[in-house]
């Protein structure tokens, strides 16, 4: 549901184009006032769908710092949290893409 596209190094090493976003993946920010900035995911907000980056904030009227809410669609992901489970859904995300073409071709083939 809140999925953000991987870079192309990623995408190449994986295999996949897009992964959900989680806290702990570096990302850039590659739309809007402030593109380029980069940083580690500190917060998901999945009510708000938006992101929090660290050391990407704005400076309130009283002086308080706040961070700055992006949208996941505004950002690449340049490295991933690595852990069992978003393993197993690269390998299935994967084989998925890779079997797709696999059933298109049997399809117009008439092949069962």
């Amino acid at each position: 549901m809140m999925s953000s596209h991987l870079s192309k190094d990623l995408k190449d090493k994986h295999g996949v184009r897009a992964m959900p976003i989680r806290r702990g993946d570096e990302v850039i920010v590659v739309r809007g006032q402030n593109k380029s900035h980069a940083g580690k995911v500190i917060a998901v907000y999945r009510k708000r769908f938006c992101i929090h980056i660290e050391r990407y904030t704005k400076e309130k009227s009283n002086g308080q710092t706040v961070p700055v809410p992006v949208h996941t669609s505004n950002v690449f992901i340049t490295k991933l949290k690595m852990t069992e489970d978003r393993k197993n859904l690269i390998e299935r995300k994967a084989q998925n893409r890779r079997d797709k073409g696999k059933w298109a071709k049997k399809d117009i083939a008439g092949v069962d």
